[in-house]
């Protein structure tokens, strides 16, 4: 199956340079062509990808945009199939409208079979030449693209696809079903209760003074730019102790449990809340049920999904009552018809589970 693999590099001074060079020209293609497609859908056309790479191979001829041909061709190409990827994401109602992209913001640049190299460990681009890069964990199989990505901090990656066999998890005979919640991240069936760390408040007033400090100092001045860099390294600590936060949780889970039941929340609904946004997007749902749903797959695990709608919390698991009405504020509550006391977060586990194994009380 079909896995990426992330892997920090070290690139020569030379080498940032012309992968500078690289960025700079995709994201000038990329918003080329947004211009051109945006345009054209205001005037009732609608542009594919095949008439977008004709309209570059020959504004590539011209005398203003020779300087397109410094870099290899490649990366030039995925930009416009990863636009024609996020239009289709559009229209489909996955993503929202592809967004012209800025210097400052994370680049990245996307390398074919054709215009690289992996040899006996060791990785060349196009034009660029051979990378330095700390191989973290083995693999197997021939890479078939990588992307070279720089993130706002100034740190380089590269990300490999590669076609990898799965290695399955011994098999435990565990069920567990999981409710995702904001004071705790997630309460299992069995009676444990996984904390939210909650990175965003941890990070909270060292983010504030970095972004007040920034505020203060002329845009694109010398400080302005290191203060922005310091700005970037809180956000990505931040973002990285979440992640390895998750990944921990999600790993543990695929290793204990055969199935595991979660249900299909609708993460974007929620963030409409304007009292709870700041907390959903820190306890980051849709990643860990994404993490889940590879992983299982990865390890040969099962992952259930419970319909959005089904009355959870508000079901007794012991009796199958189900109460009128609930209110978040309301952390226990007691049957009236079996005078069963439930903790909300436990209860609503514990429904997830029967429903997704098919024994509903």
């Amino acid at each position: 199956m079909k896995v990426r693999y992330t892997f920090r590099c070290y690139p020569t001074d030379t080498q940032a340079q012309a992968l500078s060079r690289v960025f700079g020209h995709t994201r000038f293609v990329w918003n080329w062509a947004l211009r051109l497609r945006t345009d054209a859908w205001g005037h009732g056309e609608r542009i594919n990808y095949n008439q977008t790479s004709a309209a570059l191979t020959a504004l590539k001829k011209t005398a203003e945009y020779q300087w397109l041909n410094e870099v290899s061709c490649v990366p030039l190409q995925q930009s416009l199939r990863n636009l024609q990827k996020a239009f289709l994401n559009f229209f489909a109602g996955r993503t929202r409208r592809p967004r012209f992209k800025k210097k400052r913001h994370k680049q990245a640049a996307e390398y074919t079979a054709s215009a690289f190299k992996y040899q006996d460990g060791e990785l060349s681009l196009a034009k660029i030449g051979k990378l330095k890069v700390r191989w973290s964990r083995p693999f197997q199989s021939q890479p078939t693209t990588v992307t070279v990505i720089q993130t706002p901090t100034g740190r380089y990656y590269v990300t490999l696809v590669l076609d990898e066999m799965p290695q399955p998890y011994n098999k435990t005979g565990e069920l567990i079903g999981i409710d995702l919640g904001i004071n705790r991240l997630a309460t299992l069936s069995n009676g444990e209760h996984i904390p939210n760390l909650k990175f965003t408040k941890k990070h909270e007033r060292q983010l504030a003074k970095a972004q007040k400090s920034l505020s203060r100092k002329t845009k694109g001045s010398g400080r302005w730019i290191r203060q922005r860099m310091k700005v970037a390294r809180v956000h990505e600590r931040l973002t990285n102790a979440r992640i390895d936060h998750i990944h921990k949780i999600t790993t543990d889970l695929v290793r204990r449990f055969d199935v595991i039941a979660v249900e299909d929340l609708n993460v974007r609904g929620m963030l409409r809340n304007k009292k709870l946004a700041k907390q959903i997007s820190d306890a980051s749902f849709g990643r860990f049920v994404s993490m889940l749903q590879y992983k299982c797959v990865w390890r040969g695990k099962e992952l259930v999904k419970i319909d959005r709608y089904f009355p959870s919390s508000k079901r007794c698991s012991c009796c199958g009552y189900i109460a009128q009405t609930l209110p978040l504020s309301v952390r226990s509550w007691q049957c009236p018809e079996c005078q069963s006391i439930h903790d909300r977060d436990e209860n609503a586990s514990r429904n997830i589970l029967n429903f997704a194994v098919g024994h509903p009380v």
